[in-house]
């Protein structure tokens, strides 16, 4: 039986969310820093080339719209649907996908949001990848069992895709 079939995505997606909450901090507590600094009054202009003021207004402006981006992705996987992919069945939205290459696997969840996003379930370091990124574009609609050539900087590979969850 493929590792992948005996995945847990109530405790991957849980994963998902804490990384994204963690981030959420971050940029919750950098927006915060930089409206403080913004309407410091040690940051008010001495001159008009001084611009230090205007500057941390855009980047407080810049991490509040990204904090309110990361909320979106836990929203939605808040409301993602758990979904288990039987055999033979077509790559989607929700799927845990897993590719070889060369005796290298690696393991990729389908999410709706928060492309990128990075985490450690099951001993395997996962990436989530969204539908509209070029990856994600090419896994919709494959299935186990099928090539993906996949281009690389500079290279092109072949990946087996091993299972879609």
């Amino acid at each position: 039986m493929c590792p992948a079939r005996n995945m847990n995505k109530r405790a991957l997606i849980k994963k998902i969310i804490a990384a994204l909450t963690d981030e959420l901090e971050i940029y919750f507590k950098a927006a915060l820093a930089s409206r403080a600094e913004a309407t410091h009054e040690q940051s008010r202009a001495e001159s008009k080339y001084d611009t230090r003021g205007l500057e941390a207004s855009y980047l407080a402006h810049g991490q509040s719209r990204q904090a309110a981006e990361i909320e979106a992705a836990i929203a939605a996987f808040e409301k993602l649907p758990l979904r288990n992919f039987k055999p033979g069945e077509p790559a989607d939205l929700g799927a845990f996908v897993e590719l070889q290459h060369a005796g290298e696997r690696m393991f990729y969840f389908i999410g709706p949001k928060a492309g990128g996003t990075e985490i450690v379930h099951d001993k395997k370091e996962v990436l989530v990848i969204t539908p509209q990124s070029p990856l994600g574009g090419q896994l919709c609609g494959r299935r186990s069992g099928e090539l993906v050539s996949l281009q690389l900087p500079g290279d092109r590979r072949q990946y087996h895709i091993v299972a879609v969850a």
